[in-house]
């Protein structure tokens, strides 16, 4: 009996035991579950952990914020033609992955190779044995491949004709960049916009050199921004859209360049740097009442569209490079002297050479011409007889007109890194020295404003190259730049008498300068050769010398002045004023016949003819005043020579593409420029050979001719 009660008492004790573990579990999970409960009342009533606002996030996490891109301003000719502007390119890649399939089904991977070999290699810089290399890797398994710098900066007409193959895993990133559609065209003077990364990783156009630099503030728009809400998949839920800010774009930018000037001075630049493989060149075309820049370009240049030629030469010469300019300055030591009433032009002096001090002063032609008068002098070059007038005027005086023209001042151009110029000035010889352009620095800007005042009788302009800023938001014009008059250095009668020796450079049977002569006018011309400074010398040998010409037409009323320089040419057969006057004359003319058409209000814009047939498109230039010349065979037009809204110049030469064979035109009695332009459509390999208009063509009219023939033709001045 006692044994069987303590079987049921030590029975008991284990049932016991798991009770109270039971109970311990069952208080132990109840606590649990009301701390959690407890935590998810408090997160759920106060909506934060960890001092981190729950509520917050979520609306984060499906709200986002798209910034707006504003667009960069657009930089215009003065016709109004776009000259920079914003654009999208394309960077391109190709999915190799299998595993990326559509939610249909579809393959995103690439599935031809080979069509895709055929495709790219067209319409891209690259073969079609590299494409196939990119797109077989020999090592690993890459999700997707590039295609390096081939594969970038593809413009949309690029991507447009890929996307028309087909092509399976083919895709393209879209990035902003800035178009300059007319390649090398005022490079350094217009400037680059390029992409840069702030330190918020956003990325815009930033201008780098030139206007673009000058302007960037102006140029540059203000983002907007967006807030949208999202699903859990990240789409956009409809009808969602919060704390809209509008982007504001850029300024737009208006020059006084001329497209059309433009074009023919750097067709005629290209020309002469392609003989003589200068050092540096400089051209600028400047109306001379006004300071208005209607055309500039220097050498080297660079295509702002490919950044080709860029590395060679970074500065803005225009403004950025100060130089002895040689006889060029004689102008204004000429009208100094007359100026100041110390000028008697039939007065005699010894030429060749002339002692100042223990210091000689020579001549050109260092033997001289005799005894000879200060007006022949001048139409000379004389070193000498520029010496002589800088002593008869004293150096006080001749420095009083050095500031009178403002040299050694910058022209407050606003073109970034202009340059005020230097002299030496202490001694005699160095004060005698600077009468002939030796021992002063200046820059174009500071020649060509000291030039309007001989051209536009004693009233000095600023040169200038922007004529207004709008604003696009607005329509409005946010600043405007009118002609300013900077001084009066010479009396009038001073500027008219300085342009007749000028002329006597040109007309007169002694003078240096017949080669400048132009048909039906009259031009006022000073040449100048400067031996180049090494810095404590000069340079010798024949190819150390800089070559400029000052030129203004027509000679008794200014409209254009134009000032070149060539510095360190290798001059072979033809000497460097034959080669200057193939650069200014043939822009004078053109800058001229579009004077005259303007003054008939005879103005016409270039229509859209692209797709029309060769007869309609004919008669629709016909009665716009432009001569018309048709290449190929077909019947339907597929480019035009001259972009749509353009304006026309009274018989101006436009050129119809329609395919098929092309039959060389009869060139007799066309212009240089016309004939390169030919030869550009076409791809001819072109050799010119005088200056004028052409006379005689190395192929016979009718001949069909292909990119790659050779084509030369003479040209002669018209008497």
């Amino acid at each position: 009996m006692k044994d069987s009660q303590e079987r049921q008492t030590i029975n008991k004790q284990p049932r016991r035991n798991r009770k109270h573990f039971g109970q311990f579990l069952f208080f132990i999970f109840l606590l649990v579950f009301v701390i959690i409960v407890g935590r998810f009342s408090y997160i759920a009533i106060g909506k934060r952990v960890q001092n981190v606002n729950l509520s917050a996030q979520a609306q984060k996490l499906y709200t986002a914020n798209e910034t707006l891109k504003a667009k960069r301003g657009t930089i215009y000719d003065a016709n109004g033609q776009a000259i920079a502007e914003d654009t999208s390119v394309y960077s391109i890649y190709v999915v190799l992955d299998k595993r990326q399939v559509g939610l249909n089904g579809q393959k995103l991977y690439a599935t031809n190779k080979e069509k895709m070999a055929t495709v790219l290699s067209k319409y891209l810089p690259i073969s079609r044995k590299k494409v196939l290399t990119t797109l077989n890797p020999s090592q690993g398994h890459p999700f997707q491949v590039e295609f390096g710098t081939a594969g970038q900066n593809i413009s949309l007409t690029t991507k447009q004709k890929i996307q028309k193959a087909h092509l399976t895993g083919v895709n393209f990133v879209q990035q902003e960049a800035r178009l300059y559609p007319n390649g090398i065209f005022a490079s350094h003077l217009v400037g680059l916009a390029e992409q840069k990364t702030d330190k918020n990783g956003q990325t815009s156009l930033v201008g780098s050199m030139g206007l673009e630099q000058a302007f960037n503030k102006q140029l540059t728009g203000t983002n907007g921004s967006q807030k949208i809400k999202k699903d859990m998949y990240g789409y956009q839920l409809p009808g969602t859209k919060q704390k809209y800010k509008k982007a504001k774009d850029g300024d737009n930018v208006y020059t006084t360049l001329d497209t059309r000037l433009q074009t023919l001075l750097e067709t005629e630049m290209s020309s002469v740097q392609s003989q003589v493989k200068a050092n540096s060149m400089n051209a600028v075309l400047m109306n001379a009442k006004t300071g208005a820049i209607l055309a500039a370009t220097q050498r080297p240049t660079f295509n702002a569209s490919t950044k080709e030629g860029l590395s060679q030469i970074w500065r803005n010469t225009l403004v950025q490079d100060a130089y002895e300019p040689g006889s060029t300055m004689k102008v204004f030591t000429l009208a100094s002297s007359i100026d100041s009433g110390h000028y008697n032009g039939n007065a005699t002096y010894q030429s060749g050479k002339y002692a100042i001090g223990n210091q000689t002063v020579p001549d050109w032609n260092t033997s001289g011409w005799g005894t000879i008068t200060y007006n022949k002098g001048f139409a000379l070059s004389s070193n000498v007889a520029m010496a002589h007038l800088e002593q008869q005027m004293g150096a006080k005086t001749w420095k009083k007109y050095i500031d009178r023209f403002k040299f050694l001042k910058s022209t407050n151009s606003g073109l970034p890194g202009e340059m005020s110029g230097s002299i030496a000035f202490k001694r005699p010889i160095e004060q005698a020295d600077t009468s002939f352009g030796q021992g002063i620095q200046v820059t174009v800007f500071q020649m060509l404003q000291g030039l309007t005042a001989v051209s536009n009788n004693g009233k000095m302009m600023k040169p200038y190259v922007i004529s207004k800023v709008t604003d696009p938001n607005t329509n409005k014009t946010v600043a405007k730049y009118s002609p300013k008059t900077v001084g009066h250095p010479i009396a009038a009668s001073t500027a008219k008498a300085v342009r007749k020796h000028m002329e006597d450079v040109v007309y007169k049977s002694y003078g240096i300068g017949s080669d400048y002569k132009m048909s039906g006018e009259r031009v006022a011309v000073k040449t100048g050769t400067a031996q180049v400074s090494n810095g404590s010398g000069y340079l010798s040998g024949d190819d150390n010398y800089l070559y400029s010409v000052a030129a203004m037409v027509p000679a008794s009323n200014p409209k254009y002045v134009m000032y070149i320089t060539m510095k360190q040419p290798h001059l072979g057969s033809k000497t460097a004023t034959q080669l200057l006057a193939s650069i200014m004359k043939p822009v004078m003319a053109r800058a001229l016949q579009e004077d005259v058409q303007t003054k008939s209000n005879n103005i016409s814009k270039m229509p859209d003819v692209t797709g029309q047939s060769v007869t309609q498109a004919t008669a629709a230039l016909k009665k716009a005043g432009a001569t018309v010349t048709t290449l190929g065979t077909g019947s339907k037009v597929q480019k035009q020579s001259v972009s749509t809204g353009t304006t026309l110049y009274q018989a101006q030469r436009v050129f119809l593409t329609t395919g098929g064979t092309v039959s060389l035109p009869s060139l007799v009695g066309w212009s240089k420029g016309d004939v390169v332009k030919l030869a550009q459509i076409e791809g001819l390999k072109l050799t010119v050979s005088g200056d004028g208009y052409v006379t005689k063509q190395s192929v016979k009219a009718g001949t069909t001719v292909g990119s790659g023939a050779t084509l030369s033709v003479t040209l002669k001045q018209n008497k």
